[in-house]
């Protein structure tokens, strides 16, 4: 359909307002399509004002306002708008594909041959078929749906600790917006993700960098920072983190939240990656938590596709109806008919299979990235994730990460630079390599092949 709609659009161009343009017969013999497509091509073009349909008469070129001499004068809105500004590049270059002949090792999703696409399109068919698959949700999120959400967090949480969002990125939205007044500190790991970054911004709030080692952040110095700052909130992705893939100890999840509750502050536990596990996920941080103290956000768009916005938030007692305030506001609820489908798909018996082979194939990708870098590049560092779709790589000293991730994109590999994972200014130079969005593990060994002939380049 897309096609015939560039072509019609076009033939529209070359018409004066009025006149008509060929009858549905004749655009189906001229194109060899069907009626179906053409209804729906010229559909879309009187969505978009360009053609109107008059019954028994045809369809005609619509009437199009003449441009203002010069173009309008838009400038006035930047005195409107102010001082507040919305960045959106670093979350914009993560969401964008990699160029035709250009090896992705940066993404945050697995590979089309890795989601369960089938699986999902079944579910949503089997969904779909229910009456009332498109009535109103209950405003909490399906029961059967929150229940699951429940038991894969683990302990003894319960559907009424649950709320369905639209996402991983909507429900840190809400959840910083229902604990934090814009100005106030967010505590986060350093590194960090870059999309907690934005919406703190956006939002008018201050991160605050507080350094992480290979097992997470560093409970000693998160008590100083919530000292220092007298921060509320500390943002964390104890599980595989990205970028770094730390996966937090027990023991250091247990020193967070009690470092928390000395503080009187909240946790946010971003457990995105815990379906990705390549070893044994742990038990979520809000296992430990005896008295409301973690707000636990659990989205899926990471273990089966980028448009299942679903995301599951658990939080208990008065910051739970706030969240819940917020959302409503926002955004009312998630459409039912994606919260019918997953529930579909996460209560069949082909989710544990997929589970499975995404965690062989991602053990298998992780290995050859690992091979790949012994081989091309000896003099980096990395820590060998134990889950997640990300390594973190140190650079040798000297090395540009931003202007390398440029210089590589030429060589025809797209890279992560890691200086934009930093709230303030980096330790040292670092580049996230994502080995779950590739096609392979030999293209994986080619682009860091390519990889090393740009770091050969800028140290030449």
């Amino acid at each position: 359909m897309g096609t015939l709609a560039d072509r019609l659009r076009a033939e529209v161009g070359r018409l004066r307002a009025g006149e008509r343009l060929p009858s549905s017969r004749t655009l189906v013999e001229r194109h060899r399509v069907s009626p179906v497509t053409v209804s729906r091509a010229l559909g879309l073009l009187a969505a978009e004002g360009l053609v109107v349909t008059r019954p028994g008469s045809g369809t005609f070129a619509a009437e199009r306002p003449a441009p203002a001499p010069g173009g309008a004068d838009l400038g006035w809105q930047s005195v409107a708008l102010g001082e507040r500004s919305v960045d959106a590049a670093g979350v914009t270059w993560l969401l964008t594909p990699a160029p035709d002949g250009v090896i992705p090792l940066s993404g945050g999703y697995l590979h089309p041959s890795l989601q369960p696409l089938r699986a999902l399109a079944a579910a949503g068919a089997r969904a779909a078929r229910r009456p009332d698959a498109w009535e109103t949700p209950p405003l909490n999120g399906l029961a059967g749906l929150r229940t699951w959400f429940a038991r894969s967090a683990g302990g003894d949480l319960t559907a009424s600790d649950v709320l369905i969002t639209s996402g991983g990125q909507q429900a840190l939205t809400s959840t910083l917006r229902a604990l934090l007044r814009p100005g106030a500190p967010l505590l986060v790991e350093s590194p960090t993700y870059l999309g907690v970054l934005a919406i703190a911004r956006a939002n008018g709030l201050q991160p605050v960098p507080v350094p992480a080692d290979a097992e997470g952040v560093r409970p000693d110095l998160l008590a100083e920072a919530f000292a220092m700052t007298g921060a509320r909130v500390f943002y964390c992705q104890p599980t595989f983190s990205n970028p770094s893939g730390a996966r937090m100890p027990a023991e250091r999840r247990a020193q967070v939240i009690a470092v928390a509750r000395a503080a009187g502050a909240f946790v946010i536990e971003d457990d995105f990656a815990r379906h990705l596990a390549i070893d044994t996920a742990p038990a979520a941080m809000i296992n430990h938590d005896l008295d409301g103290r973690v707000v636990y956000v659990a989205p899926m768009t990471k273990a089966t596709s980028a448009s299942m916005r679903i995301a599951g938030v658990i939080a208990r007692g008065p910051v739970a109806e706030r969240i819940r305030a917020v959302q409503m506001v926002e955004g009312f609820f998630p459409a039912r008919p994606l919260q019918e489908t997953l529930l579909e798909l996460v209560s069949s018996p082909g989710w544990p299979r997929h589970l499975r082979a995404v965690r062989t194939a991602l053990k298998s990708r992780r290995d050859a990235l690992c091979a790949a870098l012994a081989r091309h590049l000896p003099e980096v560092r990395y820590h060998r994730p134990s889950g997640g779709p990300h390594m973190w790589v140190r650079l040798p000293d000297g090395i540009d990460d931003v202007a390398l991730a440029e210089s590589a994109l030429r060589a025809g590999v797209l890279v992560s630079a890691g200086r934009p994972f930093f709230p303030a200014e980096p330790p040292a130079p670092h580049l996230r390599l994502s080995f779950a969005c590739a096609t392979s593990e030999a293209e994986i060994a080619e682009g860091v092949r390519r990889l090393a002939g740009a770091i050969a380049r800028a140290r030449a």
